[in-house]
């Protein structure tokens, strides 16, 4: 969990020396979401993670909430586990000195200033790797290090808005939806901590580190998948289809008698079998369903025949019976549903952890 140090304390390796990152020590200035996120997950991996936070303030979830468990906000909690967490003023020389001291030694360090903020704290790439070549140095920020938005700022809910990930996200006739969660932020934390894995395996052989340039507008863009294909192939513009599908038919969501139900035929046999279960093979046949480019060419045709079927029974009936037949289907579960679900409790996703002032606390893996 979030490791307490004394400014003047110095930081201890991994306690798990078997853990793959055990020789491996990250300075972590990075704040909110996709820096942590990414410092986190290393930690998660065995390396010693040191959090430099501001004086007096910290990082900025610390007071994101409620909720709050012994002063400490969950956002921060569920973000910061792993970690050593020290506090440097870059404008004290003392304390800037101090930070040299230890970067002078790290492997990795990880920072989401605009760009050009750290240049003039002398704490920019090549100032650092002046100290140690070998600094594997992560910058992560709004739109990259270069280009004409490169000196915006940047947040979760830009990033998505700007990438298109809305446009597509939402009801056929409704309007553009933000992603219930953080998902440029999360993408862009995964993929720098994917580059910084990378760089650590060249380091091995070269000794050398490198600059790694993350930015959140395209880790969003890069959430597209199918979608941005579908457009750079076609030309076409992409629409919303709700809980539907582009390119497959029936993929989504339906109502049922009692709440909802996700189905996902992926192939032509599955959507035979569905026809099957449902009773309506005669949709099997029909020439303009037989062939998933025709049901996707059809869908409007085709989807609320299937809806009609899908409301005389409850959900759960639907799920034994759809499960029973292969066909790949869930329910769409609450938050709550989910954290109580026996898969994952199965799986140990969900752990209990020490943390100094907040005692005994849930985290998500």
């Amino acid at each position: 969990m979030n490791k307490q140090k004394a400014n003047n304390e110095e930081p201890q390796r991994s306690v798990n020396p078997k853990a793959p990152l055990s020789d491996v020590v990250v300075v972590d200035l990075s704040r909110v979401f996709a820096g942590p996120y990414c410092t986190m997950m290393l930690g998660d991996m065995g390396a010693t993670v040191i959090k430099v936070e501001q004086p007096g303030k910290g990082d900025d979830t610390r007071q994101f909430g409620p909720p709050y468990v012994a002063g400490e906000s969950a956002y921060y909690l569920g973000l910061n586990r792993n970690k050593y967490s020290i506090t440097l003023d870059f404008n004290n020389p003392e304390h800037k000195k101090r930070l040299l001291e230890i970067v002078s030694s790290a492997t990795v360090l990880v920072e989401n200033f605009r760009p050009g903020a750290l240049k003039r704290q002398g704490l920019d790439y090549e100032s650092l790797r002046a100290i140690n070549p070998g600094l594997i140095y992560c910058s992560i920020s709004g739109y990259g290090q270069d280009g004409p938005y490169a000196m915006r700022p940047g947040y979760d809910f830009v990033a998505q808005a700007e990438s298109g990930v809305m446009s597509v996200t939402g009801e056929v006739d409704g309007e553009p939806q933000r992603v219930g969660s953080p998902v440029a932020d999360n993408s862009a934390g995964m993929f720098a901590c994917i580059s910084i894995l990378a760089a650590l395996y060249v380091r091995k052989s070269t000794g050398q580190g490198q600059h790694i340039d993350i930015s959140l507008f395209e880790a969003a863009v890069s959430l597209l998948g199918n979608v941005s294909a579908n457009y750079l192939i076609s030309g076409e513009e992409a629409q919303r289809l709700g809980n539907g599908h582009p390119n497959i038919v029936p993929y989504q969501a339906f109502r049922t008698s009692n709440g909802y139900i996700v189905v996902s035929c992926g192939n032509d046999r599955l959507y035979q079998a569905l026809c099957k279960l449902l009773d309506r093979e005669e949709l099997a046949t029909d020439p303009r369903f037989t062939t998933n480019p025709l049901r996707v060419r059809n869908r409007n045709e085709l989807i609320p025949t299937l809806q009609e079927s899908f409301q005389k029974r409850e959900t759960d009936e639907w799920l034994a019976e759809l499960r029973a037949t292969g066909i790949p289907c869930g329910p769409i579960n609450t938050v709550s549903q989910v954290f109580n679900d026996e898969q994952l409790q199965a799986r140990g996703f969900i752990w209990e952890c020490e943390h100094p002032t907040a005692g005994t606390i849930k985290l998500s893996g």
